[in-house]
């Protein structure tokens, strides 16, 4: 039980960011006339975030190094990002959780006591309870934007994009509930996965850069279609030949988690003209940081 509350928190520090921040930008895309949208999305912002703060209390000490190394929990844009977005947008956002993530020591499972591993799963149960409703949530938004009954600014393919998120996340906490583990991905299957992922990251970004950036534009297009090339190449290849393919994801996402990196330097010091929150420039670098943890761990695997 000491690798289920570990793995949960880490899980969670991750992926519970991550949804509350997709509720932020569900939020911050609706018209002023979609007042119940507007009002469920604030709900689960707020949700997510009270997850966030309780998991963030209780890893302190537990969860490992790895991850908070990662820049996957948190970079060095984050706290500037969250504040320029809440300035720019008015919703409003607790930087206090980001700095007391910034002060997370790295521990042990020797420090895992009962009452933690109880309230791990306490937290775990509140977070698939959100996450329930949150998917539900992005299902209708997806239906009724497809079928020309809701507005909003954000791409319907970025709704399916953030829907497949949740699902994953949800997988993960069902499978940690059930089995007290998180079972070892297949690689194939989890390459497919984040690869399509980047992909979209990647048109998203050419989407919503300012038409005069076109330098950022070509850049974003040319990963765009090596990840395209990345997926198609592991939907078609056999497991046992995969190591070759890594190796190749690991040297296109390292290139890219620089790119993302530059983009959000960028984007947080007013330097590239564009329609993209600070806090979205810095969400994708997190989940190419947190993409770049498991590459980099499925290669020492292999080695």
């Amino acid at each position: 039980m000491k690798d289920y509350a570990t793995l949960s928190l880490e899980t969670h520090l991750f992926f519970g960011r991550i949804m509350k921040e997709h509720s932020l930008f569900l939020l911050a895309g609706f018209p002023a006339k979609e007042t119940e949208y507007i009002r469920c999305a604030d709900q689960f912002r707020e949700a997510f975030e009270e997850g966030l703060r309780r998991t963030v209390k209780l890893a302190d000490g537990i969860v490992s190094r790895s991850v908070l190394n990662s820049g996957e929990v948190v970079t060095k844009f984050t706290g500037k990002a969250e504040c320029q977005t809440k300035k720019l947008t008015g919703i409003p956002i607790d930087v206090k959780i980001t700095e007391a993530e910034e002060r997370l020591r790295a521990g042990s499972c020797d420090m895992v006591s009962r009452e933690i591993v109880h309230q791990v799963k306490m937290l775990n149960q509140q977070m698939l309870r959100s996450l329930d409703g949150l998917i539900s949530f992005k299902e209708e938004i997806l239906r009724e934007v497809t079928k020309c009954r809701l507005y909003t600014t954000n791409y319907p393919l970025l709704i399916e994009h953030i829907l497949r998120e949740a699902k994953l996340y949800r997988e993960m906490i069902e499978e940690l509930e059930q089995r007290g583990r998180i079972t070892a991905p297949d690689q194939r299957n989890l390459e497919i996965f984040w690869n399509q992922i980047m992909m979209e990251h990647a048109q998203f970004i050419r989407g919503l850069l300012d038409p005069t950036e076109c330098d950022l534009m070509d850049t974003a297009d040319g990963f765009a279609k090596d990840y395209c090339r990345l997926l198609e190449e592991a939907q078609q290849q056999d497991r046992k030949a995969m190591n070759a393919l890594t190796a190749r994801t690991l040297q296109t996402t390292k290139q890219y988690q620089q790119f993302k990196t530059a983009g959000t330097e960028g984007i947080t010091g007013c330097e590239i003209r564009s329609i993209i929150l600070p806090l979205l420039a810095d969400h994708v670098l997190r989940e190419a940081n947190h993409y770049l943890r498991i590459l980099e761990h499925a290669q020492k695997g292999r080695d």
